[in-house]
């Protein structure tokens, strides 16, 4: 019988060594921007309750009625793996009491989200997020402060052109007006609309000017604006918050097709948009959300936030072209000959690591010229060849690669001479 070789399922993506260097980039940066800003880290569960996201995310999305990975635990419990934080997030905030600390609780998420959707450009079925949000409050300068963090974030990432889409769609007291006004719209012109749109138009009308179908491009540029339906408040939170970002001069365009795909925004909704990955441009979303906690059954709390996908965010380093620092390799290479001393090398490794010194060993008993070749593969600087000779007098021979210069050292100066040359803390 042939053996048949797996492979990862469709729109999962392994992540490699030598891919890793730039992962390791972007979540330094995301946690020291979580310090800044004074957000602390949340973990969450990969799976919750399927009934958390049905009523949080929305019955009528896509999410909820096509992307999400659903099956029943051996209790019979539906359970969903996680395909967004939000909802987990304000679950927890809920579940633990996090209403009693000082108002906005600000925390930020990590992690793998599962989606069945067609993979595309930084896009997977199984895909990694950084997710920000901050509850309890409804001041515009906190919808600020949120979209300052992606703006601070993909600036020290040092992406180019970085700038914002916003919108309001508003809040319950005004955009049923708004809803009904883009019905009223759509109605006549509805067979000239995709069959998806056709389906939004009854179940989930907002979500018809987030369409990519060509055939409902030109209907999406006519459509009412929602800035054009908003009451008071909306609209002096709206008009606060273009406010601050003048002030601070950071680019944006008032976008009014920009929607989000979740039930739970109201108010503000955002993208960040860079140069860098074509029709595919944006690299965070996000708005506020006031009614989510009430309908997960909690009492009215306000909250806003965003998230990006890292695959996005990798995917643009890369296509502009951004230098991330080398990675830390081993600087050192321990070659040796006979039982006694890779008894010994064994021995070196533990103190040289002790000192935080990066050292590796040859294993096995491959030649001492094989083991050279393997250094030099690796790149390493310093390879110490110790021998029965070497042996016998307590005594290493350091080799640096570069230049090729051979130095004997005493057993005792090991440490001294790595300290003196690549340094130690």
């Amino acid at each position: 019988m042939t053996k048949r070789l797996f492979q990862s399922p469709k729109g999962i993506k392994d992540i490699l060594p030598d891919q890793q260097p730039h992962w390791q980039f972007v979540e330094k940066k995301i946690h020291r921007i979580g310090q800044l800003y004074g957000y602390e880290k949340l973990e969450l569960p990969v799976f919750e309750e399927t009934a958390l996201f049905q009523r949080g995310v929305g019955e009528g999305t896509d999410i909820v009625e096509k992307e999400m990975y659903t099956f029943k635990d051996k209790s019979g419990t539906s359970v969903t793996l996680r395909p967004e934080f939000t909802a987990g997030v304000v679950r927890a905030y809920l579940q633990h009491g996090l209403s009693n600390l000082p108002s906005p609780v600000k925390i930020w998420s990590l992690g793998p989200v599962f989606r069945y959707e067609r993979p595309q450009a930084g896009r997977f079925r199984q895909h990694s997020q950084f997710n920000v949000e901050a509850l309890g409050e409804q001041d515009p300068a906190l919808d600020f402060e949120i979209m300052s963090i992606a703006y601070h974030l993909f600036e020290d990432l040092g992406f180019r052109k970085i700038h914002f889409q916003i919108n309001s769609i508003g809040c319950p007291m005004c955009r049923p007006n708004y809803l009904r006004a883009l019905i009223d719209y759509y109605q006549p012109i509805q067979a000239k609309i995709c069959r998806e749109c056709q389906k939004r138009l009854k179940k989930n009308p907002l979500r018809l000017l987030d369409c990519k179908n060509p055939l409902c491009r030109s209907p999406i540029e006519k459509a009412p604006p929602s800035v054009h339906f908003l009451c008071k408040e909306c609209e002096i939170h709206f008009e606060t918050l273009k406010t601050y970002l003048d002030r601070l001069k950071r680019p944006y365009t008032q976008n009014h097709r920009l929607v989000r795909g979740l039930d739970y925004y109201t108010k503000t909704v955002f993208e960040v948009w860079v140069e860098g990955i074509g029709a595919q441009n944006a690299v965070c979303g996000g708005g506020r959300y006031d009614g989510l906690a009430e309908a997960l059954g909690g009492p009215p709390t306000p909250g806003v936030g965003f998230a990006s996908g890292l695959e996005r965010i990798i995917l643009t380093l890369k296509e502009q072209k951004v230098e991330i620092p080398e990675p830390v390799r081993p600087n050192v290479y321990f070659a040796f000959q006979g039982d006694d001393a890779k008894n010994k090398v064994v021995e070196f490794l533990s103190i040289l690591r002790k000192h935080n010194i990066e050292a590796i060993m040859g294993f096995g008993s491959r030649s001492l010229k094989s083991q050279l070749r393997e250094a030099n593969r690796r790149n390493i600087q310093f390879v110490i060849i110790l021998g029965e000779n070497e042996m016998a007098q307590k005594k290493v021979l350091i080799k640096t690669m570069e230049g090729g210069v051979q130095e004997s050292v005493s057993w005792d100066g090991l440490i001294p001479f790595f300290e003196k040359r690549i340094g130690s803390s």
